[in-house]
């Protein structure tokens, strides 16, 4: 009995991708570590335990922490806005979400500057009350939100589309709050599309540059990111030290987006499980 494949060619689609892969993620990703095996352990240890450097790794990954919390939050409610309700400028605002896809992340960084300076159309107001945006971390933290939020709308925004309303009216039926509806009806079935929405804001702002150099003000030891100590070093010709930091960068993210996707497949299995139960 002869076995069919679903794809023909399955031997060369494989090798074809493994070969894509190879050339476009794997090479590149060996030679950062390669060209950084080239430094001293002792010059290792001095460059990751320098105040710089541990300044730019707090601000980059906290700042992407707290900005893809925030989307996560706000993203599910604007997802929700878009899916449950009908309003005037609806296909307006289903269509600006996507704007931070297509704007440059320059010109996104020089309007929110240009909003948030201390003369800024946004910023004068706020500078009497002695908020600061522009040229601090919240400033970058803004710009993260910005480029961020679209990944959690468009993650969650099928999800939620699909969601049978027959659940929530069953559970009205049965006595249940509206707390308790989204509590133990809604979210969970929405949980892992917002730790895949969350992931992908959180990667995105890790590697954010063009956005946040112009409203951080790259103050060493204040408000510079990891990708523009890293332009830095290129800069000053130090190959070795710019990719010991991108190594760095790249195992913490893994690290992070490796746990955050165990956290989803246990969340998808759970959710699967109550569903049939």
């Amino acid at each position: 009995m002869s076995s069919t494949r679903v794809l023909p060619g399955f031997g060369l689609s494989l090798g074809f991708t493994l070969v894509y892969l190879s050339l476009v993620v794997l090479i590149p990703l060996s030679a950062v570590f390669i060209k950084a095996s080239g430094i001293s352990a002792d010059d290792l240890w001095k460059l990751v335990n320098s105040p710089r450097v541990q300044a730019s790794f707090y601000l980059t990954f906290g700042a992407s922490l707290i900005a893809a919390l925030i989307n996560v939050f706000f993203g599910l409610l604007l997802a929700w806005s878009l899916v449950r309700y009908s309003f005037p400028g609806k296909r307006l605002v289903d269509a600006l979400i996507d704007l931070p896809f297509a704007l440059p992340t320059a010109v996104a960084g020089i309007a929110l500057t240009t909003l948030y300076a201390s003369n800024g159309w946004i910023g004068h107001f706020l500078e009497p009350w002695g908020i600061k945006v522009a040229y601090t971390r919240v400033g970058v933290t803004l710009a993260l939100i910005f480029i961020g939020l679209p990944f959690v709308v468009r993650t969650v925004q099928p999800v939620l589309a699909d969601l049978e309303v027959e659940l929530e009216e069953a559970a009205t039926a049965l006595g249940a709050q509206r707390w308790q509806t989204i509590w133990y009806v809604i979210l969970p079935v929405l949980f892992p599309a917002l730790l895949t929405g969350f992931a992908l804001a959180f990667a995105r702002a890790v590697g954010e540059y063009g956005s946040v150099i112009f409203i951080a003000g790259n103050i060493p030891l204040k408000t510079e990111i990891a990708p523009l100590l890293i332009v830095s070093h290129l800069e000053e010709y130090d190959y070795v030290g710019a990719t010991v930091i991108a190594a760095i960068m790249l195992i913490i993210s893994f690290i992070l987006l490796f746990l955050i996707n165990v956290l989803q497949n246990w969340a998808s299995r759970k959710t699967g499980r109550t569903a049939v139960s």
